[in-house]
Order: structure tokens, then sequence, then C-alpha cells
């Protein structure tokens, strides 16, 4: 049973509250697994996760986040065309957008070890994250969660043998920094959705 239908099953409805204090008390314990570990790191650092079980729930919470932005019939940066269905449907523009709501991507991998999302060209071409829009959304497997940097680096290498991708760059930051905060020079904090898809 996958530890994602576990905790966020429909089957034991369990509060925020007990799925956060699940988190919180496996954050610290070394057999913490990798699903988790990115979970943890990724809420503390400000990112928003929407765990679906099948394509029918991705598209019912990319609707719930459009709805709660307001950001229906806006203007998309998207760069592949296998999401362009999800836009056409929610009547979203993403032909030569001149001021982009949000970037709509999938990503290369999960990062537990720091709850980061590893990009590549293939999915930002050639834009630094600071040249991205304010508020992006991911659509990610749970299989794409790995443990480090490193190992993110060879899943690349692996997949793509000829093609190899450009622009290799994680973000981190999901929210501004309350104060001043010297980790985070230099980066810039994202407004980030991840809608995370069982496919394990």
């Amino acid at each position: 049973m996958s530890l994602f239908r576990k905790i966020f099953g429909s089957s034991n409805p369990a509060s925020e509250e007990d799925k956060e204090s699940e988190f919180n008390k496996s954050s610290d314990d070394n057999t913490t697994s990798i699903d988790e570990k990115f979970i943890y790191n990724f809420k503390k650092n400000g990112g928003k996760f929407l765990y679906c079980e099948n394509s029918e729930e991705v598209k019912e919470q990319f609707e719930n986040i459009l709805e709660e932005n307001d950001w229906f019939e806006s203007e998309v940066l998207c760069y592949e065309p296998n999401l362009f269905g999800i836009l056409d449907d929610n009547k979203l523009s993403y032909d030569n957008p001149k001021n982009p709501k949000f970037l709509l991507a999938r990503c290369e991998n999960l990062i537990a070890e720091e709850g980061s999302i590893l990009f590549s060209s293939k999915q930002i071409k050639q834009n630094k994250p600071n040249e991205l829009p304010a508020n992006i959304i991911v659509l990610a497997n749970t299989s794409q969660i790995i443990g480090t940097k490193s190992d993110g680096l060879s899943a690349i290498k692996k997949k793509y043998e000829r093609d190899y991708p450009t622009n290799i760059t994680t973000i981190k930051y999901f929210e501004k920094a309350k104060e001043e905060d010297f980790t985070q020079y230099g980066s810039s904090a994202k407004n980030l959705y991840l809608l995370l898809l069982e496919d394990l």
C-alpha cells in the first residue's frame, strides 16, 4: 500500500492536524521514507501540496487552484505541448503570453533532502527562476521523488542519453522569508502548487 494512500486515502479521513503531526513526528526519525521526507521539507519551505490518486483528481485540483486565485481566462506560460489540453479545457491562453499569471510545468524530479523541485530546459527553456512568473503549478508523479540533487542529476543523465537538457536548476523557496535569511540570498521565492499524482 502506498504511503500517500495511507496518509491521504479517502477510506480513513484523518484531520489536517493528524496528518501534520504524522509528518512532524517522522521528520526527526532516521527511518523516514523519502516520500515523507520530501513532503515534510517541501511544506516547510512553504510549498502547497495536493495529492491526486488519478488524472481526474489532477484536473479537479487544477480547477480548484484556478478558482481560488481567480485565474480563469488568463495568460499562462507553458512550454510543454502535452499540457496544452488542460489549459484549453479551462480557456487559458498560452500563445506568446505578455503577462502570464502562472507557469504550468512538469519537472525532472522532486528532491526529498531539501524539499525542492528540479527543472531543466525541457520545462522552463533558458529562463532563470527569477524570470519565471511568481506563481507556478507543477504536475509530478510520486515516482519522481528521489533522495538528493546528485540522484536527480544521475536520473537526468539516464533519461536523456543524447538530447541532454541544459539550464538544470532547483526551486526551493515557496514563500518570502519573514526575516532577512542569508540562505535565501539571490533566490526568488515562488508561490508554488504541486499536484502530485500517484503512479506507484
